[in-house]
């Protein structure tokens, strides 16, 4: 899933839990639940393989799906703190991997493995680019919807 999607679903748990710890925590594990779907996620080979002179246009996807995230998240939610940190968490394992990517050390390697390989396991199998697109849509708009509810 894209950083928008996972923002979103995690600001609005972190609106509908009122236990923060707990909203923190369903926030940081939503991330694996919704990249357990099939989706399409958009190329960061470049930061991947550190061929920085080529990587701004990865880097710049990342800040601009972020800024989409942020953005919407400021116009549908209730915008209190635990929203903002709940979405954060709901992103980190993204960051973790980033940071394999990056970094070498046996701990983000074994992260990125479980991310990447167990979870992504549906990136393998030949589904259409539309289902994949289309279920990131549904949760971006089931999102919008129960912000607004209660």
């Amino acid at each position: 899933m894209i950083l928008l999607v996972h923002l979103l679903f995690g600001a609005l748990i972190g609106q509908k839990i009122l236990n923060p710890v707990l909203a923190i925590v369903l926030a940081f594990l939503s991330h694996y639940f919704l990249d357990f779907f099939p989706h399409i996620e958009y190329s960061i080979k470049n930061i991947s393989e550190k061929r920085w002179k080529k990587s701004l246009p990865d880097f710049l996807k990342i800040f601009l799906d972020l800024a989409a995230g942020i953005i919407l998240i400021f116009i549908f939610s209730a915008k209190t703190p635990i929203i903002f940190i709940a979405s954060f968490f709901a992103i980190l394992p993204d960051g973790l991997s980033l940071l394999d990517s990056i970094f070498k050390n046996n701990a983000l390697k074994k992260h990125s493995w479980f991310h990447q390989e167990k979870l992504h396991f549906l990136k393998y199998k030949k589904i259409s680019n539309l289902w994949r697109i289309l279920s990131q849509i549904i949760v971006v708009v089931i999102c919008i919807i129960l912000f607004q509810k209660l």
